[in-house]
C-alpha cells in the first residue's frame, strides 16, 4: 500500500515543547505520547496528502545522518500511531 496517505486523528492535540520535542494528547483516552523531533516532523505530514514516500523524502531533506532503513522506520512509526488510534488512512474514492 505505498499509495496510502496517513492522516492524523483530528481529535489528537500536538503540544510542541521548547526543545523540538512534543507530546500528543488523546482526549478520548487521556493518554499522552512523547515525540522526538523526527516524530514531530512526521506527524506534521499526516494530512492525508502525503504517502510514506513523501514523508521519507521530507525526513531526508530535513534530518542529518538518516538511516538506510528510514522508510521502514517511518512505516513502523505510522503503524504504531494507527494502532493507538492517533492516526489512520484516507480512503480513496472510486
Amino acid at each position: 500500500m505505498p499509495d496510502d496517505k496517513p492522516v492524523a486523528n483530528p481529535q489528537v492535540i500536538l503540544r510542541e515543547e521548547f526543545d523540538d520535542w512534543a507530546v500528543l494528547f488523546d482526549p478520548d483516552t487521556a493518554q499522552g505520547f512523547a515525540l522526538n523531533p523526527v516524530g514531530v516532523l512526521i506527524w506534521k505530514q499526516l494530512d492525508g496528502k502525503h504517502d510514506i514516500r513523501d514523508i521519507v523524502r521530507v525526513v531526508r531533506e530535513n534530518c542529518e545522518d538518516v538511516s538506510e532503513e528510514v522508510e521502514e522506520h517511518c512505516r513502523e512509526f505510522v503503524d504504531n500511531l494507527t494502532k493507538q488510534g492517533l492516526a489512520g488512512f484516507e480512503i480513496a474514492n472510486g
